[in-house]
């Protein structure tokens, strides 16, 4: 396990909780604005407790989003241990971030409705995954132009968030959605059919968890 970075080292039970019951709040409002009354409720605690766990409901909308970038980001990176090739990196990074919104639906709600205008979200496309296309494009992994990347990062997001979305709404499975998506990204860059559907059919290993 790797150790996380400030933003996520591990929380109380209690500010767990009141985290988790945010998430779903936010992704259901679409809004970053919630009372202290509606995050009690949601997590099922007293308003007294709320208060002694936050300083302010006004900046825990960003606090969550820099966490759950940080920490996604952190396990991403992680599960790459063994991997060189880009290519092979960008599909399981993607295909990462669909299963995840199948296992944790609120999660991936809170993702699909913010990642693309909330800047500490923007970094999980504008991160790890910028570089490691940077690497693909430099080494002819890619037939890729530097004009090229902001396209090459739109396109890249949109395919996960359009795959969580089918996934939430039961479209696909994340196993149809999260293939598709890699598969198709990895083509438009330039790999051949073969080889971009091998990729995205590969094993996909667990994501590796943070130290406490």
């Amino acid at each position: 396990m790797m150790k996380p970075n400030a933003s996520t080292q591990k929380l109380s039970p209690a500010l767990t909780r009141i985290h988790e019951a945010a998430i779903g709040l936010f992704a259901e409002k679409g809004s970053s604005d919630i009372t202290v009354s509606e995050l009690a409720q949601a997590a099922g605690i007293a308003r007294g407790t709320v208060y002694n766990n936050l300083e302010s409901t006004e900046t825990l909308f960003e606090e969550i989003a820099t966490r759950l970038a940080d920490e996604m980001l952190d396990r991403i990176v992680a599960s790459f241990a063994d991997i060189e090739d880009p290519a092979e990196r960008l599909g399981r990074g993607m295909r990462l971030f669909v299963r995840r919104a199948h296992e944790e639906p609120n999660w991936g709600r809170f993702f699909n409705r913010f990642a693309l205008t909330t800047a500490s979200l923007q970094a999980v496309w504008t991160g790890a995954p910028m570089a490691d296309v940077l690497t693909g494009m430099t080494s002819g992994r890619y037939a890729l132009s530097a004009e090229q990347l902001p396209g090459v990062m739109a396109l890249i997001a949109g395919a996960v968030l359009t795959a969580m979305l089918l996934v939430l709404e039961g479209h696909r499975t994340w196993r149809q959605a999260g293939t598709d998506a890699a598969e198709l990204v990895l083509r438009a860059l330039g790999l051949s059919c073969e080889e971009a559907r091998e990729i995205a059919n590969a094993e996909l290993p667990p994501l590796p968890e943070l130290e406490a």
